[in-house]
């Protein structure tokens, strides 16, 4: 498998850089990482005060040529309903995106001991591998240690482990 990484607005060559090795580490797969792309044109929902996850991920299909692709962005997403998204993906789909706007909150996820970068690090591999994982139609997960476990918070996040469980490793074999 190819996945195409889309950075969308000024992201960091940490959170590309995370993202690439934790496609790699559990998927096993190429990853190429494309040039920023400004925001897409019509996602800013002033009333909201943020943009329309949908629209990047029109944008990283668009634009990546990989079997999957994502798109990258620190701007803050919601979908729908929802307050807000760390990532959206259409199952089974080709395209999907992550935002790390929420990601760098302060709490520790109880790791006191680890750097907040580090933390941020875990959160963009966990929220890349996760995504990725609805694109190849694998659905919200029980298991809170698995990757696939739906986490509203940062703290669900991170609970989770950056792999998938046993079962959700076999649906993707």
């Amino acid at each position: 498998m190819h996945v195409d990484i889309v950075p969308v607005g000024e992201v960091p060559a940490m959170v590309k850089r995370e993202g690439s090795a934790g496609l790699r580490t559990v998927y096993d797969c190429d990853v190429t990482v494309h040039d920023e792309q400004p925001v897409p044109d019509g996602s800013y929902d002033a009333n909201r005060d943020q943009f329309r996850a949908e629209e990047f991920i029109e944008l990283a299909s668009r634009t990546g040529s990989g079997e999957k692709n994502i798109a990258i962005t620190p701007k803050d997403l919601f979908y729908r309903r929802r307050n807000y998204v760390f990532g959206l993906a259409y199952l089974d789909g080709n395209g999907s995106v992550i935002s790390t706007y929420r990601l760098q909150t302060s709490s520790d996820g109880g790791f006191s001991n680890r750097s907040a970068e580090d933390i941020f690090s875990d959160r963009v591999r966990k929220e890349v591998v996760h995504e990725i994982g609805h694109t190849l139609g694998l659905e919200h997960c029980d298991n809170k240690r698995c990757v696939m476990n739906f986490s509203p918070t940062v703290r669900e996040v991170d609970v989770k482990e950056e792999t998938l469980c046993g079962s959700c490793n076999r649906e993707v074999l």
